[in-house]
């Protein structure tokens, strides 16, 4: 664990190694072949079917989300939360998840740069509002809160760059890169910090599965060449839900920490019965009859 200092100097340091290294790099345009993909097997009329339809598990983890933080009275919100107010980047993290649904689907159902921008958008939405969460629970509630605009905005400034640079014929994705590449490593830096829940290293597993995706991503025609069954795209699809349902997974099940060291007080039909010491007979002396 480091301390709360440390960690903001060391997510500084991240960020004007990654900013030197984008600005060193020429402009990296969208290839075209990133519209190529391997499946391209049209179902009941949809073309791309299985990339368009391994979208559907996006919609089903948001909003199994926001029902669980609108159902989350006070009671139940103190199992989960310490303050209400953490949930709400929660509510624009399961938000994005079901916009990422709707945005990804109608990019597979005409793979372009066009529609590209709206695939981008909500994911980077997911992204900074978890960071933003994540601030508010491990470093201070108010930072957390106050950088929730600030990061969607810059998340959401990236991909708007990339599409104005397209637009420009001079595509341009180091600055969406960068923002991805550091929204990662900031993950990573946080769970070096202490956690006031339980379930700590869920948010572990949730960079894992993103990575996992981009590696998916990545094997997406050699995933298909394999049996013609699935490509590696549309596994990249449900591993990015999994790493959405991992953070919802992490809600459900985490309590305060302080909670488990204080212990919860007991219903009086669990209460075992109590325990009383036998009486030393020689601390009494005999009642002396009065005269």
């Amino acid at each position: 664990m480091i301390s709360k200092r440390a960690a903001v100097w060391l997510l500084v340091l991240i960020a004007a190694v990654i900013a030197i290294i984008a600005l060193m790099l020429p402009p990296i345009p969208q290839p075209q072949w990133y519209h190529m993909f391997a499946d391209q097997r049209r179902f009941w009329g949809i073309p791309n079917f299985n990339n368009v339809v391994s979208n559907f598990p996006f919609a089903a983890v948001g909003l199994w989300g926001l029902v669980f933080l609108l159902r989350a009275n006070r009671r139940q919100g103190e199992r989960h939360f310490l303050d209400p107010r953490e949930r709400w980047p929660y509510f624009i993290v399961f938000i994005g998840l079901a916009l990422t649904a709707a945005g990804s689907s109608y990019y597979h159902l005409q793979p372009e740069n066009a529609t590209l921008v709206w695939d981008r958008l909500p994911m980077v939405i997911v992204f900074m509002s978890l960071l933003a969460a994540i601030v508010a629970e491990r470093m201070s509630l108010r930072a957390g809160l106050l950088l929730l605009p600030s990061l969607l905005l810059i998340g959401l400034a990236s991909v708007l760059q990339w599409r104005v640079s397209e637009a420009r014929g001079a595509g341009d994705l180091r600055f969406y890169s960068a923002v991805q590449l550091y929204s990662v490593l900031f993950l990573l830096v946080m769970l070096l910090l202490p956690s006031r829940y339980t379930r700590t290293w869920d948010l572990a597993i949730v960079a894992g599965f993103y990575v996992l995706a981009k590696v998916l991503e990545a094997l997406d025609r050699q995933i298909f060449e394999l049996g013609h069954i699935v490509s590696g795209h549309t596994l990249k699809h449900l591993a990015a839900a999994c790493a959405g349902y991992w953070i919802l997974r992490m809600l459900l099940k985490r309590r305060p920490i302080e909670a488990i060291h204080v212990g919860q007080p007991s219903s009086g039909a669990e209460e075992s019965p109590r325990e009383f010491a036998p009486r030393n007979p020689e601390r009494y002396r005999p009642l002396q009859p009065r005269r």
